[in-house]
């Protein structure tokens, strides 16, 4: 699976922490998700997406495997669901998934 990364994830050592693979960093692409904002999760120090016209948010694409992806998915917790986007990367749009919380949730 294609994941849209913007928070935690994208530092190397949560990524290989979390999912249990050590070559997954390598494996990051610059990507931008226009159409959305990052903002805080209420009552976290994490971030989540909410949808804003103009906006854009920096992040990474990283395909991942069914193993990896559970780890992922329990990390991310309850709070999270994956929702399809579509991103911009240098070689053109491509579809992924982000981990989002519902839009109550944000702060």
């Amino acid at each position: 699976m294609l994941l849209f990364l913007y928070g935690t994830l994208l530092d190397p050592q949560v990524l290989v922490r979390r999912s249990g693979k050590a070559r997954l960093p390598r494996r990051l692409r610059p990507a931008r998700l226009p159409g959305y904002a990052k903002v805080g999760l209420r009552g976290t120090p994490y971030p989540t997406l909410v949808a804003r016209p103009g906006m854009a948010t920096d992040g990474a694409i990283l395909r991942v495997g069914e193993s990896a992806l559970a780890r992922l998915a329990a990390y991310e917790g309850a709070d999270y669901r994956l929702v399809p986007v579509r991103v911009s990367t240098r070689q053109g749009p491509v579809r992924a998934r982000a981990w989002m919380a519902p839009r109550w949730r944000a702060g």
